[in-house]
């Protein structure tokens, strides 16, 4: 252990109606871990894991129901209809942009994709009616996306990203469709269209590649 004790991180377990875990640093209070919130941390390796150790103390949602907890390396999003599931990186940051759970609470870590090219974090916004899903999709070539509503469900419908459109490479925006306004979201080889006339419909451009195989580093 470091003799340098600015440095020094005391973590202990405590008992008080449920486990705790205790992490504190000479340079002031403790955050605290508990709950599911703890459990996920711990399944994750802890502080010797890629969250590594509490920023801040658990604190209410926006919708005073779930739970968040800011580590080093992410945020730990709780909601008792959804359970604890971390969120990070550059996934992490375009979630923060979009509202963060006002865009939809995590439904799952984060994983690879199906092709391994690259990363996705499944959403649920559980304050709107019939509680929505979304995605944010992360690639190398790409950077980090969100797709909802009925253009996600028609990508979905042509196999994600390791079907023809591949990864998307923009958010829904406004578009001008069918003299009306729409809704669209450019992709790799592609875009889907959606307008309240004819719904959801892909264009293809371009050729399909599969593109390399994302190795997660060990």
């Amino acid at each position: 252990m470091t003799t340098n004790t600015t440095k020094i991180i005391y973590c202990a377990l405590i008992f008080c109606g449920a486990y705790m875990s205790i992490c504190s640093s000479a340079k002031g209070e403790p955050p605290t871990v508990f709950g599911a919130i703890r459990d996920k941390w711990i399944a994750l390796g802890a502080g010797n894991g890629p969250l590594r150790q509490p920023v801040t103390n658990a604190a209410p949602t926006f919708d005073n129901v779930g739970r968040w907890q800011q580590f080093h390396g992410g945020i730990i999003s709780w909601h008792p209809d959804t359970g604890a599931h971390v969120v990070w990186g550059l996934i992490g940051e375009h979630w923060l942009r979009l509202g963060r759970e006002k865009f939809g609470y995590p439904i799952t870590d984060e994983l690879p994709t199906g092709n391994r090219r690259g990363l996705h974090n499944h959403f649920r916004a559980l304050h709107l009616p019939n509680r929505p899903e979304s995605s944010i999709f992360w690639s190398r070539n790409t950077g980090a996306h969100a797709v909802y509503g009925a253009i996600r469900d028609r990508w979905a419908q042509l196999g994600w990203d390791g079907g023809k459109l591949g990864f998307p490479t923009s958010d829904e925006h406004d578009v001008r469709v069918d003299g009306v306004n729409g809704r669209q979201v450019d992709f790799e080889n592609g875009k889907i269209v959606w307008s309240p006339k004819k719904g959801a419909r892909e264009t293809f451009s371009g050729t399909f590649d599969n593109g390399p195989v994302l190795i997660p580093a060990e």
